[in-house]
């Protein structure tokens, strides 16, 4: 479980869309507090998902080669499966320009709601249900079940974390270095998705097999 979890949270960070997004944010008026309340709205999304699913197993993960076992492995290789059919989509479909989203230009009238919003909206939720679908296996009457859920959560978040205090420490060198990020990051926005979502697809359908046949 904890190498999946760590798999899927370094996926979710490294995404391309929200960290561009944040970055602009970041750089907004009044982009610190933007920013602060993107990545709040971010950690909470994935703080709500872990506590549903602790609520559904009651802390404890079902018995192995049972029913809810099983059709949780199955959950996580149709994700996986998908995430690999969504890279090869994302690949063929013809090249589009590069550049910011249409919304970027009202960037700088956003309110820290909107930017909680945004947060919701760019969450890659197929990367979640898969941390979710992991995360059925934490035994919460240990401290490990706990550290692992917590390390997930922060993982997920780490990006946006890193970012957040470089802003807060060194605006003037955040602002060049960040810029870059962002702009790379918009040039190859293409092949960084298709790229993470093969590999993590093919994780996620290898581990489940895996598992459904020993």
């Amino acid at each position: 479980m904890i190498v999946d979890l760590v798999v899927i949270g370094t996926a979710i960070t490294l995404g391309p869309l929200h960290n561009s997004a944040f970055i602009l944010l970041l750089f907004s008026r009044r982009g610190v507090r933007q920013g602060l309340a993107f990545l709040l709205s971010w950690l909470a999304n994935l703080i709500t998902v872990i506590a549903c699913v602790a609520l559904l197993t009651g802390g404890r993960p079902p018995a192995r080669h049972s029913a809810p076992s099983t059709a949780v492995i199955v959950a996580k290789l149709a994700i996986g499966l998908a995430l690999v059919l969504y890279s090869a989509y994302r690949h063929r479909r013809p090249p589009r320009p590069h550049g910011p989203p249409r919304w970027a230009a009202r960037i700088d009238n956003a309110t820290p709601v909107t930017a909680a919003g945004l947060a919701w909206l760019l969450q890659p939720w197929a990367l979640v249900g898969a941390g979710a679908a992991t995360a059925v296996d934490a035994n919460l009457s240990h401290l490990a079940g706990w550290l692992a859920l917590t390390g997930y959560c922060f993982l997920a978040t780490l990006s946006l974390i890193v970012m957040e205090m470089y802003v807060v420490r060194a605006p003037a060198a955040a602002n060049a270095r960040l810029n870059a990020l962002r702009s790379g990051l918009e040039q190859h926005q293409e092949q960084l998705i298709v790229a993470l979502s093969l590999l993590l697809g093919l994780w996620l359908t290898g581990r489940s097999i895996a598992e459904l046949v020993t």
